[in-house]
């Protein structure tokens, strides 16, 4: 998901009849070394841990991206997401993904085969199941209403946000811990 500094989403507001709520154009200065929009890996994981007449336990979990999705960055999410699902415990991720080609790449895809053939080899790991969305369908991914959502939540009418700040308070709408961001130059730990 890309998160604007500058364009601002649709949205509903009521306002007092004299002091109509006004989203002011921003601009980025020429010296800001904050980019435009921040890229951000996110998955919506859903497990049921008390039977299934339960609700599920749900969780965001995000990772911003210093530059662009990329493959290389998309498989750092991957394995980063795969350490946290061990920790919990959890042997699987049915992973529903739409069609960006960062995550249909062939790098991609040779990673995920490669790390379900070592978890299945030493017999333990979470073992990753792509389940890629039709084209132009993207509402039968659980997570974009909560995209959306965020997006209006985090909207800042009057000034221009930091990329910090505009990361910070992604987290806080989606309700997950601000985590370091991913990078072609460092490894997930």
């Amino acid at each position: 998901m890309w998160w604007s500094r500058l364009a601002h989403p649709a949205l509903h507001a009521w306002a007092e009849p004299d002091r109509p709520l006004r989203l002011v154009e921003q601009t980025v200065a020429k010296a800001d070394p904050d980019p435009k929009a921040l890229a951000c890996y996110g998955l919506l994981v859903r497990w049921w841990a008390d039977g299934p007449d339960r609700p599920p336990h749900e969780e965001a979990w995000l990772r911003f991206v210093d530059g662009r999705p990329v493959s290389a960055v998309s498989t750092r999410f991957l394995d980063w997401a795969c350490g946290k699902l061990a920790a919990a415990g959890k042997t699987a991720l049915l992973l529903v993904w739409d069609n960006a080609a960062w995550h249909l790449s062939k790098e991609v895809r040779a990673w995920i085969r490669e790390h379900n053939r070592q978890g299945r080899d030493r017999g333990r790991g979470v073992r990753l199941v792509p389940c890629p969305l039709p084209v132009k369908s993207p509402w039968l991914n659980p997570i974009e209403p909560k995209w959306v959502h965020s997006k209006r939540k985090v909207v800042e009418p009057a000034r221009l946000l930091t990329a910090r700040e505009l990361a910070e308070r992604v987290c806080a709408a989606l309700e997950c811990p601000y985590e370091p961001h991913l990078s072609l130059m460092e490894k997930v730990a």
